[in-house]
């Protein structure tokens, strides 16, 4: 049973410090006529053995929050905040600050792993699975003597059969794509694992069987940031969700008291859209991320609007989380 499972989180005074710590990230794209706000004024922070579920709807901001950690934006892209990755056996270090070459040697992939959104355009096409995981494997220090079992292991892992290994990327399925680029990720171990839509392309046992890899690593220590739509799979194995809504983080809280007991609107109507609950859509459309409102940008959906609205509300503690609303449904969270 998964921690999300029995309803219980560690407390402050039983985590260890924070592997990350996240503080006013904020992500712009410049375009030739607008400016797109894709992320912000970000904060939290991420526990080893904690996994941090990320869920909103497409075009929110969660994928750049991925490749913002790991300085793979565009060259458009303005980034400011702080990101300070504290890895165990190193210095800390402010990601945002941090440069290509540092990144590059020190960062990707030794102490942060990324699952791709779109896996068949990361994957190097002259390259069959099994020397991407060899050389992976390699690059990171794993002995020359045992890589050959490390890279049976690792596909294992992940569910894929040893003769898949075998094919170059274009010779994959968007399924086995998927399952190798998680497994080229998990290979070097790394303590903080970003994850964007793994499950993506998988049918329900194997989406099932990832999700079950992921809260296992968790389980040994590592720290996990799920980047999924997938509000089942935030549930079946996240400590925490954080919810995102037009570029902002509006709710984030323990996985079980989001789930029954949702604070901010824009969650709640997110939840009633499932299949086994009300399954009404959220009224609207979310606004466009070059023309957001000074106020909050769920104002022209929720029911519970005001005049207050049109200022924007601040994160504030509820006792179990925090949710950025000026009408919150549970009592005493107002922003």
């Amino acid at each position: 049973m998964t921690a999300s499972a029995t309803g219980t989180v560690p407390t402050a005074a039983g985590r260890r410090p924070a592997l990350l710590t996240v503080d006013g990230l904020t992500v712009r794209f410049r375009l030739p006529d607008a400016v797109v706000h894709a992320v912000t004024d970000l904060r939290l922070a991420l526990h080893p053995g904690e996994l941090l579920a990320v869920v909103g709807e497409s075009g929110c901001g969660k994928s750049v929050l991925a490749h913002a950690l790991l300085g793979l934006l565009p060259r458009n892209a303005t980034v400011t905040g702080h990101a300070h990755l504290h890895p165990a056996d190193g210095a800390p270090v402010d990601l945002v600050a941090a440069g290509e070459r540092h990144l590059a040697r020190h960062v990707r992939g030794r102490v942060v792993g990324l699952v791709p959104q779109s896996p068949a355009t990361a994957l190097t096409p002259v390259r069959t699975g099994r020397l991407l995981l060899e050389e992976t494997l390699r690059a990171h220090g794993h002995p020359r003597r045992g890589v050959a079992d490390a890279v049976g292991r690792a596909a294992a892992d992940v569910g894929l059969h040893p003769a898949d290994l075998d094919r170059y990327p274009h010779e994959l399925s968007g399924g086995m794509a998927q399952r190798l680029a998680t497994a080229l990720a998990l290979a070097p171990d790394p303590p903080l694992l970003l994850a964007d839509e793994p499950t993506s392309g998988l049918d329900r046992p194997l989406v099932e069987h990832t999700l079950d890899l992921l809260r296992r690593r968790c389980d040994a220590g590592a720290a996990v940031l799920l980047i999924t739509h997938d509000l089942a799979a935030a549930r079946r194995v996240a400590d925490t969700v954080a919810v995102m809504y037009a570029s902002r983080v509006v709710e984030h809280r323990p996985t079980p008291d989001l789930f029954d007991r949702p604070a901010h609107p824009y969650t709640a109507g997110l939840l009633d859209a499932l299949p086994d609950r009300a399954f009404t859509p959220v009224p609207g459309h979310p606004p466009m991320l070059t023309d957001l409102p000074d106020g909050c940008a769920f104002a022209p959906r929720c029911p519970r609007a005001t005049d207050t609205c049109r200022t924007p509300p601040r994160p504030a503690a509820d006792g179990t989380g925090q949710v950025a609303c000026h009408h919150p449904l549970t009592p005493g969270a107002a922003a």
